[in-house]
């Protein structure tokens, strides 16, 4: 995917939806060459919708404008959708989202199954938002972000439609579980995360300038068939710095026990912050456990602070554990995950590593079988064991921050490597990583070459090809 510019896309902006009189029908969505995006200049919010005037009006693809950029989605009228939705009956109703009530619905015109955010005619923020989540998910196109298929600007009606996403939100599948619902398997959980955090990535690094998230939670993202994650909910999205700027800053958004410390004090904004956002909902993923939950003793309510001082003591990770697993996860794939987890929710931002390094980590991590039984039996493989130590040292090179100019200008600084030996000999988390901010010779080149001896030697020594995977995810690194 290219690059995305995003000249001056400010918080203060006057915007227009204006659709040609004489558009040409066409109901199939269709990516769009990503625009220059222009100064949206301060004023008063301003929606116009010359071709939705009236309820009966027929779809079209958009030609629609925001100040000169054009989106490439299809307008529905408000008819339309009340007739998708049954007339937004509450047996259609699946769920809130920012600053909206979400509803399933399906196309009378196509028979598509949707989702229908209405947003709140009398939110304060709602327009807002409804115009940045409308260009941002017209110009950004990944597999791990949500597809978002038309809007309606009917008079003060604004509302969203997106592909339905038929297994609901991550929060839906880890807390609040019915009897008669299994919960997520380790090996699931890990996949979630990698391709969330890959949504996180190609908004971070693909983004030009990068996009900040800013409300990355376990609500926000939804599950698609085979539990694919899709990031959902742009309309808090914020450009994030350019040039020599180290952060933006602006009022505190999001919700509270994802919110980076940082920003949560200061305002001040870096892609960092959603690494830490990230680290909670990674933390969900392993414990099962809210980010806030008032229903638990006092100190154990915001998870951060209940699992930081776990990560100190081998005797108590267990406990880290979501409960429901029963057991049924490998100790050192915890181990692992913990490390990650640990270095994502670092109370410095420099400290956190860029989520480019997570998705190499991650993806390596949801590569692996959960075989219990390979966590129980490593005498059975020792060879196995002693080529993977040699070796060990493969995600800690590739889970490197950049030190150059540019990472300290998303919010980063200095260098920093997972070093995943300490859970080999059941080490805390804590203990297994290293801080290295001095290391200047590091060779991706070289990274990439023992990766791949690595993957060959633990290969032949399994007698499969398990590990195909997670070599070829460090080679294009």
């Amino acid at each position: 995917m290219g690059c995305f510019h995003f000249p001056c896309f400010n918080s203060k902006m006057t915007t227009e939806l204006k659709n040609p009189a004489n558009g040409s029908v066409d109901r199939r969505h269709q990516p769009m060459v990503p625009p220059e995006v222009h100064r949206l200049t301060s004023g008063a919010d301003r929606v116009k919708n010359r071709s939705n005037g009236g309820v009966g009006g027929s779809k079209r693809m958009s030609d629609a404008q925001i100040s000169g950029v054009k989106i490439s989605a299809q307008i529905f009228t408000f008819r339309e959708l009340a007739t998708a939705t049954k007339n937004f009956r509450p047996e259609c109703f699946i769920g809130e989202g920012g600053f909206g009530h979400v509803y399933k619905g399906q196309l009378e015109s196509t028979g598509q199954v949707v989702a229908v955010k209405r947003l709140d005619r009398d939110g304060l923020q709602g327009n807002r938002e409804f115009l940045v989540e409308v260009l941002m998910l017209s110009l950004l196109h990944h597999s791990n972000l949500v597809n978002l298929i038309g809007y309606c600007a009917d008079g003060d009606q604004r509302l969203l439609v997106y592909e339905f996403m038929p297994l609901g939100s991550l929060e839906d599948h880890l807390h609040d579980l019915p009897p008669d619902k299994e919960p997520l398997e380790w090996n699931v959980r890990m996949k979630i995360a990698a391709g969330a955090a890959k949504g996180l990535e190609y908004l971070h690094d693909e983004a030009n300038p990068p996009v900040i998230y800013r409300d990355f939670k376990s609500s926000n993202i939804l599950l698609d068939n085979g539990f694919h994650p899709k990031l959902s909910d742009f309309g808090l999205a914020k450009l994030g710095p350019v040039g020599d700027k180290s952060h933006v800053s602006t009022r505190v958004m999001g919700t509270y026990g994802y919110c980076a410390p940082e920003y949560a004090m200061t305002g001040q904004l870096t892609v960092k912050s959603d690494v830490y956002s990230f680290g909670v909902v990674f933390l969900e993923l392993i414990t099962g456990r809210k980010a806030i939950d008032s229903t638990r003793p006092h100190s154990e309510q915001n998870l951060v602070a209940w699992a930081r001082p776990m990560f100190n003591d081998r005797r108590r990770l267990g406990k880290l554990a979501d409960p429901m697993l029963q057991g049924r996860f490998p100790m050192r794939g915890l181990y692992q995950a913990l490390a990650v987890a640990s270095m994502c929710i670092q109370e410095e931002a420099a400290a956190r590593p860029l989520i480019a390094d997570v998705v190499t980590a991650l993806s390596y991590l949801a590569s692996q079988a959960n075989d219990q039984n390979a966590a129980d039996n490593d005498a059975q493989r020792g060879r196995a064991r002693r080529e993977e130590r040699n070796n060990n040292n493969v995600l800690s090179r590739v889970m490197v921050r950049n030190g150059s100019e540019e990472g300290s200008q998303r919010g980063g600084s200095g260098r920093s490597r997972f070093d995943l030996e300490g859970s080999e000999k059941e080490d805390s988390p804590r203990d297994t990583i290293r801080m290295n901010l001095n290391n200047k010779d590091f060779d991706r080149e070289r990274a990439v070459a023992e990766a791949k001896m690595w993957g060959e030697n633990l290969r032949r020594a399994n007698g499969q090809g398990a590990t195909t995977t997670a070599t070829a995810g460090v080679a294009n690194t």
